[in-house]
């Protein structure tokens, strides 16, 4: 398990992350979530013992990084954010450099090497200098350093920065892939990305906590949960809007787009309610010209907007 207790970090007059605390068990994926400046790489920094906080600690399975930093080094792989590396080494020698540092020789070594490279499908480019690498493959790099030891807790700093949709989707398999024995915390500026790996989120603005929960957890906090979008044929906009809103358990009702023929609503349930029935109901007994109708799931870069910028509640 990773503890964080009461973390805090300042740079002269800017608090960067202020009174953080939270834990991470096995088998978690957490999404480590924030606007820029809201404390994430710096938090994740100080996770990783590269910079000592002003106020509180880090325990990684036990051991406090600031009495352990060797031994708690040991179990985390840590990809930074931009993947700092030495452009003039080639890949191989890279990896085969960072194995060694980790204390890994012969055969032992090329082992390490071989099964990282794999991974993270680098064998293309083993025998070129990674300053001729793009922005994706340096990425992969960066990432393949961080798994070479097979460590316990990955920490991963935006890992699909750069990479093309292909690419990202197998760094995603690699990392849903791990997660069953490992601890894993990254950081990401694509919500999607949330849904697709993670198990828990949290999201900090301002180097506070503002939530924290499961991505369904986050998404049912969204106007659009549960919300009904129909489209419909015909010209009566406001007509069906007054007939839909006055079905049991709705909140309200907006034309979201009007045109010609074609009206588009959005049906807003009271309490998370579900209204497919009804609303199904009513369209055929009405007789309307349906061309579409979908139970929203919701929208996590509303619910993101609302606890950063100070609009919704936190929690």
């Amino acid at each position: 398990m990773i503890e964080i207790r009461n973390l805090s970090k300042h740079f002269g007059d800017l608090t960067a992350v202020d009174d953080v605390s939270f834990q991470v068990a096995r088998g978690d994926v957490l999404g480590f979530l924030g606007p820029n400046g809201a404390g994430k790489s710096t938090t994740m920094k100080m996770i990783t013992g590269f910079i000592a906080p002003d106020a509180g600690s880090v325990v990684v399975g036990g051991e406090d990084i600031a009495v352990h930093p060797v031994e708690v080094k040991r179990r985390i792989g840590y990809l930074p954010e931009g993947a700092p590396l030495y452009g003039d080494m080639t890949v191989k020698a890279f990896l085969r450099f960072i194995a060694e540092i980790r204390g890994y020789r012969g055969g032992e070594c090329d082992q390490r090497v071989d099964r990282a490279v794999e991974l993270v499908s680098l064998g293309s480019v083993l025998g070129k200098p990674i300053e001729t690498l793009s922005k994706g493959f340096k990425r992969r790099v960066g990432l393949a350093q961080a798994i070479l030891h097979d460590p316990e807790v990955l920490i991963l700093d935006e890992p699909t920065d750069g990479l093309d949709p292909n690419q990202k989707h197998d760094v995603r398999e690699l990392i849903r892939g791990m997660a069953e024995d490992k601890i894993i915390v990254l950081s990401t500026h694509i919500l999607e990305e949330v849904d697709a790996v993670c198990n828990r989120a949290i999201i900090i603005a301002e180097g506070r906590i503002v939530s924290d929960g499961t991505p369904a957890e986050l998404v049912a906090r969204s106007i659009m949960h549960n919300a009904i979008s129909i489209t419909v044929l015909g010209n009566a906009a406001n007509g069906i809007r007054d007939a839909l809103a006055g079905l049991p358990n709705v909140r309200g009702v907006e034309i979201d787009e009007e045109a010609g023929e074609r009206v588009r609503l959005h049906v807003f349930p009271e309490g998370g309610a579900m209204l497919i029935e009804e609303v199904g109901r009513m369209v055929r007994e009405r007789g309307w010209e349906i061309e579409e109708l979908r139970v929203e799931r919701g929208q996590l870069d509303e619910v993101f907007r609302n606890v950063t910028v100070g609009e919704g509640v936190m929690v």
